[in-house]
């Protein structure tokens, strides 16, 4: 069941919702017209786990604007689907941030990298918040979050397996999924990615289940609060 959001809220979740939709779009439009030898540059672009949640969270706050204009939040699934696809773009900011990012230097910093990487992961976590008091979510949601990125890493596996080209002469998206690196699967090495992609993966899983987890605990408070100030 789904309550009430408060003028002042929807208001903002609107403004957050296009703010996401917007910055989405123009960062993946700005990207698939970028230079093919930079990172997530070309006619590849659409083959990265950025673009593909930015897509998904732009989708996830279309329809969530929607459902708001017509006042039709009702089931037990959307709250689940927005849990998902805010926890997912909040993978594709912080890998950037602090594993992709200080890898690639200044140049990172473009503008369709700030768009996709930070200003939507920032307005999708925002606005989830925003909108977690209208519905209810369980700690048992927190296992779907890990869905998105199995899915791409079986994505990423075939690509590598099959040769497929995310970039001029490279059959791997990130680092982290080279299969073919110093480190392998399992291993570890004194140099990038400096463990094996198994590693990497099932790190990077258990991160996922703990911002789950807190974004979860957070929202549970946040409704708490706001029963209270009702």
């Amino acid at each position: 069941m789904f309550r009430a959001m408060s003028k002042k809220s929807s208001m903002l979740s609107y403004c957050l919702k296009i703010v996401i939709i917007a910055s989405a779009l123009i960062g993946t439009f700005l990207s698939a017209y970028a230079g093919r030898n930079s990172f997530m540059g070309g006619s590849r672009v659409f083959m990265y786990f950025t673009i593909q949640s930015n897509i998904a969270i732009a989708i996830i706050s279309c329809i969530g604007f929607c459902y708001m204009l017509n006042k039709r939040l009702r089931g037990n699934v959307w709250p689940v689907i927005k849990l998902v696809g805010t926890v997912a773009i909040t993978l594709t900011g912080v890998v950037f941030c602090f594993v992709l990012a200080p890898t690639l230097g200044a140049n990172a910093w473009n503008i369709q990298n700030v768009l996709t990487h930070v200003v939507v992961p920032v307005a999708s976590v925002v606005d989830f918040f925003v909108v977690s008091p209208t519905f209810e979510l369980r700690y048992k949601n927190v296992w779907y979050v890990i869905i998105p990125p199995i899915l791409y890493a079986i994505y990423a596996g075939i690509g590598y397996v099959a040769g497929w080209e995310f970039a001029e002469g490279i059959n791997y998206p990130y680092f982290f999924l080279n299969w073919g690196s110093p480190a392998g699967a399992f291993g570890f090495s004194n140099e990038l990615p400096f463990m094996g992609s198994a590693w990497w993966i099932l790190a990077l899983l258990c991160f996922l289940l703990l911002v789950g987890c807190c974004y979860v605990a957070l929202s549970h408070c946040i409704q708490k609060l706001s029963k209270k100030s009702a």
